[in-house]
């Protein structure tokens, strides 16, 4: 397996200077550039098709029916980055009221190297150059919907409140424990958003051919079991995950973790990226009481379990994993509504090889 890049491995001492705040480079994926480490570049994908029909496929757990939405939406192109949550940081956490940053983002080896300077009250972050551009993890459920309320309110600047990220999509208002977050649900008027169950596995695996019932088995627009091959050019049908016959991972470390969009042709049939591997993906679903639904498996995964559309995934809604990220999804406004469902905006930008189990996430 060949590697695009030289990896370098840095002693702790030296990686400060190191540290980045921009991850701009050219989009594998298409677009022209891509600025990975600001919200305000993030690319959002049409997902048309409203009113198509669920699928089918019968889940892990014994539940059917997801995939089936009635309204045009778009979804991120990518994951959220590390890169784009350390903005986020900056931005509402100097005092992090309600723990959106875990140290071991840093610390721990499959971290995504952000790093905390300063003390309450005028704390500051940075991501390590070459992980800007790789999705964040160690965020739980609560850390995503915060995120999802700070861009639906502008991306402001404060102290955590409700108007940066207690209120704007989900109504949570200080809220930490299990039943308060349980008790969480997408308000009326939401814009960005952690996508629903629906939301997600449509864009991961319908056809995108009409108001079908027509899925493919792989979020790669592929009923073949995908590669986990990081060459160059991507021959397509590619995936982050662990290969359990070969004993290999697609990239080792210290990343770990592609970075989003490496496999540029290997999308989802409404050219989304990486929804299988990487990391899991929070969603929205309420499977059982403690928990909320994650979609998609993960770089330390097998393949033909996890990455799998019937593979349903959920954990309890407090845990930050370092196999646990997010994507968010966009709501249009009512007047933009019609053109979506025609399909006439394809592109809206923003104004386990370690053990898993069955019916859970990895």
């Amino acid at each position: 397996m060949m590697s695009k890049r030289i990896v370098v491995v840095m002693m702790a001492a030296g990686i400060c200077a190191a540290l980045a705040q921009a991850g701009i480079r050219a989009d594998l994926s298409g677009d022209a550039v891509v600025d990975f480490a600001t919200t305000m570049d993030m690319p959002f994908m049409n997902v048309g098709n409203p009113g198509n029909a669920a699928d089918t496929e019968v889940m892990d757990d014994g539940t059917t029916g997801y995939g089936g939405v009635d309204y045009a939406y778009n979804i991120g192109k990518f994951e959220v980055t590390a890169g784009q949550y350390t903005e986020f940081l900056n931005a509402v956490a100097a005092t992090d009221t309600y723990g959106l940053y875990n140290p071991t983002m840093w610390s721990s080896e499959y971290g995504c190297k952000i790093l905390r300077s300063g003390s309450s009250g005028s704390y500051a972050y940075a991501v390590a150059a070459d992980w800007e551009d790789r999705p964040v993890n160690y965020v739980s459920w609560g850390d995503s919907a915060r995120f999802s309320n700070w861009l639906t309110n502008g991306m402001p600047t404060g102290a955590q409140n409700l108007t940066t990220t207690e209120d704007g999509s989900y109504f949570l208002n200080g809220a930490t424990s299990v039943d308060a977050l349980q008790a969480v649900t997408r308000e009326a008027d939401a814009r960005y958003v952690i996508p629903s169950e629906d939301e997600w596995y449509k864009a991961a695996y319908h056809k995108n051919d009409g108001v079908t019932g027509n899925y493919f088995d792989y979020s790669t627009g592929s009923d073949a079991v995908p590669s986990n091959d990081l060459i160059e050019p991507d021959p397509g049908n590619n995936a982050s995950f662990w290969d359990w016959g070969a004993n290999d991972y697609t990239i080792g470390s210290p990343y770990w973790q592609t970075e989003v969009g490496e496999f540029e042709n290997s999308e989802s049939p409404y050219d989304t990226f990486d929804m299988g591997g990487n990391v899991w993906e929070w969603n929205e679903a309420i499977p059982y009481w403690s928990y909320r639904g994650l979609r998609g498996g993960a770089f330390g995964d097998d393949v033909v379990y996890y990455l799998h559309a019937s593979s349903r995934g959920y954990l309890d809604l407090w845990l930050e994993r370092y196999d646990f990220g997010f994507r968010v999804s966009e709501i249009p406004e009512p007047a933009t509504m019609g053109l979506l469902a025609l399909g006439g905006m394809g592109l809206l930008r923003r104004k386990s090889k370690i053990p898993s189990g069955r019916g859970y996430a990895g």
